[in-house]
């Protein structure tokens, strides 16, 4: 009798190739890793998906993992995740320069920062073009913009029905909605599948009709620009307008607290873009907004905005103390 052990592959005896199929999304793609490409990031792959972002530097790409790592580690010492959840989070987190590691992305999400309008949409149209060139036609293309529309970014793609908007916020990470915007060339297939996703990493879908600013945004910076109004009236002070609508009207962080947090560039050109969309001098950015852009103290980011911050950015009362 032999004793020659015979191998036959496993694989034979499980399911059929034809029945094999991909878990969809099981791998995301994020063009642009600042603080919402982070969140994104973050939160997608606390959830099991692999997530590769795309960003234009080695230097970029570890800032990106040192910022998700200071998250992460933030709430290990919070007791909202341990050492080895965190390390699982990064594993499924690559950073890379090329578009083509982008390849068999069920969806990818451009979620750049621009400097200015005419850019910003040239940039946007040219960064979905590169994205088309390495996907398959079935990968769902979207753009995390609020002021500018998914119709006008995917008008010059082949494939444009694959294309959506959606708002993910980072002004309070953990805010459990997601805007999703369906826009004039979009299949019902892709925007369902998109609110799959957002349902995915536990968060409630709003639907929103194609418009500048969506309903987010468009509220936003009308409450930011009164708020500059009534400190620039001597009505009162930053810190008691903020406090005011934290208690008074039950908001996690008062609109400068927000602004800050955003970056004040960011949202100058959030208020320019729907102010010229609508032409309503509602959304015309305050004067004070743009001194302080103009000063170069765009918030939490630059150390200075409506609030001065450390280097962790806690904010610094005036006395020299750190606000916790």
């Amino acid at each position: 009798m032999s004793s020659e052990v015979i191998y036959e592959a496993i694989e034979e005896f499980g399911l059929s190739k034809k029945a094999k199929s991909s878990t969809l999304f099981s791998k995301i793609g994020i063009v642009g890793c600042g603080l919402i490409g982070q969140n994104l990031a973050r939160v997608a792959s606390f959830y099991g998906i692999e997530v590769v972002f795309i960003e234009v530097s080695e230097e970029k790409i570890r800032e990106a993992y040192r910022n998700i790592g200071k998250v992460l580690d933030h709430r290990i010492e919070h007791w909202g995740l341990t050492a080895g959840e965190k390390r699982a989070i990064l594993s499924r987190i690559k950073g890379t320069l090329d578009y083509k590691d982008l390849a068999g992305c069920d969806f990818v999400i451009e979620a750049i920062r621009a400097v200015d309008r005419g850019g910003k949409i040239k940039e946007r149209k040219n960064i979905f073009k590169k994205i088309e060139k390495v996907v398959d036609k079935d990968c769902i293309i979207a753009t995390n913009s609020t002021t500018i529309v998914i119709t006008e970014l995917s008008s010059e793609l082949a494939h444009k029905e694959r294309c959506v908007s959606l708002h993910f916020f980072v002004s309070s990470p953990e805010a459990r909605i997601v805007e999703v915007v369906k826009g004039l060339y979009t299949s019902n297939e892709a925007y369902e599948k998109v609110c799959k996703f957002v349902r995915l990493i536990n968060r409630k879908v709003v639907p929103v009709e194609e418009s500048a600013g969506l309903v987010s945004v468009r509220m936003f910076v009308v409450m930011l620009n009164e708020a500059c109004e009534i400190l620039m009236e001597g009505i009162s002070s930053v810190e008691n307008i903020d406090e005011t609508m934290r208690i008074g009207f039950g908001m996690r962080m008062g609109p400068f607290e927000v602004a800050d947090k955003m970056g004040l560039d960011k949202i100058i050109r959030w208020m320019d873009n729907i102010y010229n969309e609508f032409g309503d001098v509602r959304y015309k950015p305050s004067p004070y907004i743009k001194r302080l852009v103009r000063a170069k103290q765009l918030g939490m980011f630059t150390g200075k905005g409506f609030y001065r911050y450390d280097e962790d950015g806690n904010k610094i009362k005036e006395g020299g103390e750190n606000c916790q």
